[in-house]
């Protein structure tokens, strides 16, 4: 076995790995996330001020969240509602999105500058800047997120699942899984033309 095979198996390892431990202890899940996200926080802190550094930190969360089929950034507030309130992640979501939202709709039209601090904001408000064709991320991205928790909210609520409920399940991981590479391919032509746009290159895509 050549060592590039080797290196991609082992790669390939690591994150099936990760993956079912993430999913069978969803407080790793969790921790590892909001490690990263203090992480980010102080490490962007250092070079734009603990003000800035914090509103950059929490945008780039509300990037994921809003543009990303999976409800993984959503988990900081999801986890804990459901843990603590016993909140379905279903509707404690909503909040993580009426949140996601909010906070870019304050920025957007109060310090939309902000958003050339990092790559990562350009791209987002590159893609708030052209409601169409782009915000079709966002929805996407919004039933990929709901439809994942859905899933999820289902699986903690039935631990013994009959074989309809089973087979439902499978035909939504699908649905999500098409999904999440409908909005890979999309993100790949919106980042294409971010860099025709910033190359000052007119290239329409429609």
């Amino acid at each position: 076995m050549k060592l590039q095979d080797k290196l991609i198996n082992a790669k390939d390892k690591f994150f099936s790995f990760m993956d079912n431990k993430f999913k069978k202890h969803p407080v790793m899940k969790f921790s590892f996330i909001l490690l990263v996200i203090i992480g980010y926080f102080v490490f962007v802190s250092m070079s734009y001020g603990l003000k800035d550094g914090f509103f950059i930190s929490i945008l780039t969360w509300s990037f994921f969240v809003l543009c990303t089929p999976i409800a993984d950034a959503g988990v900081l507030i999801d986890f804990p509602m459901r843990v603590i309130a016993g909140v379905k992640m279903f509707y404690s979501e909503m909040m993580v999105w009426a949140i996601a939202i909010s906070l870019n709709l304050f920025t957007y039209f109060t310090n939309p500058q902000i958003y050339e601090s990092t790559i990562l904001l350009s791209l987002l408000k590159h893609i708030l800047d052209a409601p169409f064709p782009y915000w079709i991320v966002i929805l996407l991205s919004a039933i990929g997120t709901f439809l994942s928790v859905y899933i999820g909210d289902t699986l903690i609520d039935t631990k013994r699942q009959t074989i309809e409920q089973k087979e439902q399940i499978k035909k939504h991981v699908i649905k999500h899984k098409i999904l999440i590479f409908t909005v890979l391919i999309i993100f790949v032509l919106i980042f294409y033309d971010f860099l025709l746009h910033n190359l000052g290159i007119s290239i329409p895509l429609i």
